[in-house]
């Protein structure tokens, strides 16, 4: 399946190694060495002109992307986690910043 990051953008579900939301996630000096790094290196691929609001890592061609989107970290959580979850009802839960899965399956009593 495909993930649709923005401005007409698709990506292979299954390459995507994580979503971070660019406001919480660049506060660490690691985090925004590794992007430093990653652009230096002509991995990041800005989708849109648009203000960033998150960037998504992903594993092309054993090679790593990064997708800075216009997107919010959660609804690109969300997008996926809707895709994936067709019989399951599946909630997000944001705690600091990080994003879980809340799955939850309808028992029926014979």
């Amino acid at each position: 399946m495909y993930l649709h990051i923005g401005q007409n953008k698709l990506i292979k579900e299954d390459s995507i190694i994580g979503f971070f939301d660019m406001d919480t996630s660049t506060v660490s000096k690691m985090t925004r060495e590794y992007l430093y790094k990653a652009e230096k290196d002509g991995k990041v691929k800005q989708i849109s002109n648009d203000l960033p609001k998150s960037f998504v890592v992903c594993n092309d061609s054993d090679a790593d992307v990064i997708y800075i989107s216009p997107l919010l970290s959660l609804t690109l959580a969300k997008r996926s986690i809707n895709s994936l979850s067709n019989k399951e009802d599946t909630k997000i839960k944001e705690t600091r910043g990080e994003f879980y899965e809340e799955k939850s399956t309808e028992v029926s009593v014979l």
